[in-house]
């Protein structure tokens, strides 16, 4: 199956995308698409946090689970939204925790492009969602393709950041190597959870003295 995804991905995917599940799913997603219900991210964004961060860029990969399922919200990275758009409580907290942790200034949108192309992977465990329907995409294939780029990442490169946030997140993330990869965990940035844990979490600062400790880059949070 053609895919249109960033070359590099298309390669190491290229089993993932002819296995049975995968048509079903791009089935699926389709006839979604299609059904006259608003599906986001649109079409041409589902696989934008790969286009952004071809498979040899990765440093740091962080974890969500959905798209944002309002108008104009989701572009196809994990916790962004499009400038111009107002910060979801979650990427507030998480711009929050980058102020206190590294001394940055909250950014003036939320579009996360920025971090897709220093190497930061932003990856949903289901790439579409139906307008208005949280988790809607959920058990038609997505988990099954992205835990497949996680096994991928992990088993082909060394002295990644994994940042899982969340149980979600954290059990998706179980099977990581971690004496071979960084492994953060700490609660979701969720208004919910944020309190418990997630602030003071020091994950921005500890990816870069990892990633600068392995001869790597620092991320410009």
């Amino acid at each position: 199956m053609d895919v249109r995804i960033e070359e590099s991905w298309k390669e190491q995917l290229a089993e993932e995308f002819s296995r049975p599940y995968f048509e079903q799913l791009v089935t699926f997603v389709r006839n979604e698409y299609m059904s006259g219900t608003p599906v986001y991210p649109p079409a041409k964004l589902i696989f934008n946090a790969f286009d952004h961060c071809p498979f040899n860029n990765v440093k740091v990969v962080i974890l969500g689970q959905d798209p944002y399922h309002g108008a104009g919200q989701a572009n196809g990275l994990c916790f962004s939204v499009n400038k111009g758009v107002p910060f979801p409580p979650s990427l507030m907290n998480i711009f929050k925790e980058v102020s206190d942790d590294t001394g940055a200034p909250p950014p003036a949108d939320g579009d996360l492009t920025r971090w897709s192309n220093q190497g930061v992977l932003l990856l949903n465990a289901t790439l579409t969602v139906r307008s208005g329907c949280a988790g809607s995409h959920q058990k038609k294939g997505w988990e099954e393709f992205t835990d497949a780029v996680i096994r991928i990442l992990a088993q082909k490169r060394e002295h990644l950041v994994f940042i899982l946030w969340g149980s979600y997140a954290q059990k998706k993330g179980a099977f990581i190597d971690r004496n071979r990869h960084l492994v953060l965990s700490s609660p979701h940035p969720s208004p919910l959870s944020a309190y418990h844990g997630f602030f003071g979490n020091h994950h921005f600062s500890l990816a870069n003295d990892y990633l600068q400790s392995h001869g790597k880059a620092p991320v410009v949070w």
